[in-house]
Order: structure tokens, then sequence, then C-alpha cells
């Protein structure tokens, strides 16, 4: 079975919804082969300087820290369980088109695993770690730590590799009609979108494996 996962790293829901789904691939063993899309939450964010925490610029645009709080509880009752740590007053606003073109250099050279062990530190560097997920020091550090090789990553980072990729996944999201992630694809056929309860997916799973002649 094949699943398209379009998320962002600056994507909370992402890190919980996706979480979740892992959670249910282990539960039930059923094979899947996980590839992850890119999607940009917001591309027109600057590339570099400090801009505000997440936490200022969503008080900005829900109307009041009190919202802001109310969304960070329900984050964190979804997350329980999963060994997610929200360190909301350290992440901080990030472009995250570069780890894009990492996560997609994974891909193409090392495998969708690697892409899905990089996928999953990216997250935890984002949101636990409060790293700058724009910063090429940065990825490169989080690329050798999910196995991958730094200098090379580096001088991936420091050219412009894959972002014709990143940039065609983000016509191709616009062409499907994807507009909110994470947004699950699987075999092409069946499109569940946002954090969807373990037991919801470990049945959603079985089903398609089953209908697949998988076990």
């Amino acid at each position: 079975m094949r699943i398209e996962i379009w998320s962002d790293v600056a994507c909370p829901w992402c890190y919980v919804g996706t979480a979740s789904f892992e959670r249910a691939v282990e539960e039930t063993g059923v094979g899947a082969d996980v590839v992850y899309r890119s999607y940009q939450l917001d591309p027109t964010i600057p590339m570099g300087g400090d801009g505000p925490t997440a936490a200022e610029h969503l008080s900005q645009k829900l109307g009041g820290s009190d919202r802001v709080a109310a969304m960070h509880a329900r984050l964190e009752a979804a997350a329980e369980g999963f060994d997610i740590d929200f360190r909301w007053s350290q992440i901080r606003r990030a472009n995250t088109f570069d780890a894009h073109r990492l996560l997609g250099w994974a891909l193409h050279t090392a495998g969708a695993e690697a892409q899905r062990t990089l996928k999953k530190t990216l997250l935890r560097g984002y949101f636990t770690e409060g790293l700058d997920v724009a910063d090429h020091q940065v990825l490169a550090d989080l690329a050798a730590s999910a196995g991958l090789d730094r200098a090379v990553a580096m001088a991936l980072l420091d050219s412009d590799a894959e972002a014709d990729h990143v940039r065609a996944e983000r016509e191709e999201a616009q062409r499907d009609g994807i507009t909110a992630v994470p947004t699950f694809v699987l075999d092409g056929q069946l499109t569940l979108q946002g954090a969807i309860e373990t037991d919801k997916w470990a049945k959603a799973l079985r089903r398609m494996s089953e209908d697949s002649g998988g076990t």
C-alpha cells in the first residue's frame, strides 16, 4: 500500500496526525510505503531573520492569547500518548522551503524510509527543540541525526537542488484541491485529512489492505 502524506514541518496538527498514523501502522502490521509530499502552510515567511514566535503570530491572527492557549490545549490533548512535547515559547515561525528540499533529497537519494525518519526528526527539532528549520546548519545537523550524510546535506542546501521538486509538488497540491494538512492519500484512491484517531486509522488501513489483497 502506498500512502502519500501532504504535510508541513511547521504544522502542529501534522505532527500529531502523522504520529497517530504511525502508531496505527505499527499496531496493525499493515505494510505501507510512505512518501511525504511538500506543502508549505505559509510560503511567504521571509527566509532568515528573527521573526515573531509562532504564538505571537497566532495571537494576532486569532485575536488574542486566550484563543491561542485554547488551541494549544486542544493540540496537547490530541498529542497525549504520542511522546510529543510541544514547547510553544521556543517555537518561531520559519520558512520551510529548504526543509522540504532536504526531504525531497532524502527520498530521491536514500529512499522513503530515510525520508520518513528525517521527517520525524525535523518535526521534533522544530516543535520540541525550538530549532530554526530554515537555517542550513540546523537542517544539516538534523539530517545527520537522522542518519544521513551531513556534508552532502549541506552541499544540497547551499545549492538550488530539489527546488523545482518542491515547487512542482506545491502546484500539484493546488491542482488536486489540497488546501489543508495533513492530507493522506491511500493508494491514490482514499483521501483522509486531519489528525485522525489511531483506532480509526487502524480500521482504514485494514480495510484498504483487505481490498488490495494484502495481509
